[in-house]
């Protein structure tokens, strides 16, 4: 494991804390951290929406968890006066680099019950009233009192020992998902960790896409989310992060056509950070789906059996880039090696003129980094997308703001995500080049997970230098030796992911 300066920074300072490493082949060690105990102070209780209210500054605003406080006030007064246990609670968050912190709102909360079940029987009777909320456990919250308990996997790579290959893969083709377990044993993996962030609603693309960069084998399969971290993996077991913006284009006859974008359903941007037009922004913005009814994506053979149908056209390809066909309504299968473009809204006319009968189109791609320098990955290197960023240079460095993790105007989304506990998983390097992968298990009692701050403090814990999120809540999932040794989230249990990391063993 990467040297550590001490116990985790979790909780009190000398909470029991036991670590127990396996060496699972040469250069690679899987060490288990439990911190803490169930916290007798921990209860489960009903967590009220607050409607817009008299009080609002908006009283037509959607319900939502946090309010403004007189809102809250009014709230938990109404359900007292119903004869509930309802307190209006204030909800302040620490800062970060670009985030300056403070209060985020007011929440409501509805008694203080030992069970989930008593909690439940307690939610029931506040829907019957008219009213609506969900059930949480306050060890969830964040506080820096808690006792615990936490659980943390970490896998370390030691390139300078290590003989297998650190992959990231996304399985049999890009539009559908998979379990980390099976990418693993499909690959014969000693180890593997979900890596980044994917399209999980069919609303919102191809369920599986990567909800930002994709680059496997050398090959870019998704643009970056423009500006945010990726992790770039290379076969011997060395990592690094960096922020990647992208362009792509194509060409024939001396015209030139911007792409919008690779292998995703056009019009539909994941996480957003696309191009100018796009709406509501064309800057990263977490969790929600960019719309833009102008676009031009270039799909691969990796994409899946089926490019997506819809209104507009698609210029296929063979293998040399000569136009096959014209399709004047997009989707289909792809030709042996072949590829092609689909246009929609005002490219359509474009493409339909530059796409001629065996007229040869030019796709190409290129990757930067946050100085501006071409990104080239090779056949052996492979990048996932991430955010925010936890660790720079052995410091601090969150970027919640910068990745699109603040909602303007939503302060319960940065509640829930960025605030609250959940699982995590995390990536970064150490002083000594190692690789570091991180999960630790959460929305349970058993282990209560990690704010985003948290998890920053953690990983710089463990000796990280840099370190960036990858997907984490119920995709969580490291796999060691053919078996899932944490608990994923899920009620339904381990779930299909867009992507993942994969350790393989020495080639012979």
């Amino acid at each position: 494991m990467a040297d550590a300066g001490g116990a985790l920074p979790l909780g009190p300072a000398r909470l029991a804390e036991t670590r127990t490493t396996r060496t699972l082949q040469p250069g690679l060690t899987l060490t288990r951290i439990v911190r803490g105990t169930v916290d007798p102070a921990h209860h489960w209780t009903v967590e009220a929406t607050i409607p817009g209210g008299d009080t609002s500054p908006d009283p037509d605003a959607p319900p939502t968890t946090l309010k403004d406080k007189a809102s809250a006030d009014e709230l938990a007064a109404d359900l007292r006066a119903e004869g509930f246990d309802a307190r209006a609670e204030q909800v302040t968050t620490p800062s970060t680099t670009d985030y300056a912190g403070g209060t985020l709102g007011w929440r409501v909360r509805i008694g203080s019950f030992t069970s989930q079940s008593a909690a439940a029987t307690e939610r029931i009777r506040v829907i019957n009233a008219g009213h609506s909320g969900s059930v949480t456990y306050t060890g969830w919250d964040g506080a820096t009192t808690d006792r615990g308990p936490w659980r943390i996997d970490v896998l370390t790579v030691d390139p300078r020992t290590f003989r297998g290959t650190l992959d990231a893969t996304y399985g049999p083709d890009i539009e559908n998902r998979e379990t980390v377990s099976t990418l693993a044993t499909d690959a014969g993996a000693v180890a593997a960790v979900n890596a980044g962030f994917f399209v999980l609603d069919p609303r919102s693309g191809a369920p599986g896409d990567p909800a930002g960069i994709g680059v496997y084998d050398g090959r870019l399969l998704s643009e970056p989310v423009g500006g945010r971290p990726g992790l770039v993996v290379h076969d011997g077991g060395r990592s690094a992060i960096t922020r990647l913006t992208w362009e792509g284009r194509v060409t024939a006859r001396g015209t030139t056509l911007p792409l919008d974008g690779v292998d995703r359903v056009p019009g539909l941007i994941r996480n957003c950070g696309g191009s100018e037009g796009d709406s509501p922004t064309s800057l990263p913005l977490h969790d929600v789906t960019c719309t833009n009814p102008d676009q031009l994506v270039a799909f691969t053979q990796e994409y899946g059996a089926n490019t997506p149908q819809g209104e507009g056209v698609e210029a296929v390809l063979d293998s040399r880039g000569r136009v096959l066909q014209l399709r004047s309504v997009r989707g289909g299968p792809l030709p042996p090696g072949g590829s092609s473009i689909q246009a929609t809204g005002r490219h359509v006319a474009a493409l339909t003129a530059l796409a001629r009968p065996g007229e040869r189109l030019r796709v190409e791609t290129a990757l930067r980094d946050d100085r501006g320098r071409r990104v080239t990955p090779s056949p052996g290197t492979d990048i996932v997308n991430a955010g925010p960023e936890l660790v720079r240079d052995g410091r601090l460095h969150v970027t919640p703001a910068t990745d699109g993790m603040v909602h303007p105007g939503d302060p319960s989304w940065y509640y829930g995500w960025v605030h609250k506990r959940n699982p995590r998983t995390l990536a970064g390097t150490d002083a000594a080049g190692r690789t570091v992968l991180v999960t630790a298990d959460g929305r349970s009692t058993d282990s209560l997970g990690l704010s985003i701050t948290e998890s920053a403090k953690v990983a710089r814990s463990l000796g990280l230098r840099d370190a960036v999120n990858l997907d984490g809540g119920g995709s969580t999932t490291m796999v060691a030796n053919g078996q899932v040794i944490n608990k994923p989230s899920d009620a339904a249990g381990e779930r299909p992911v867009g992507d993942a990391l994969l350790i393989l063993p020495r080639r012979r």
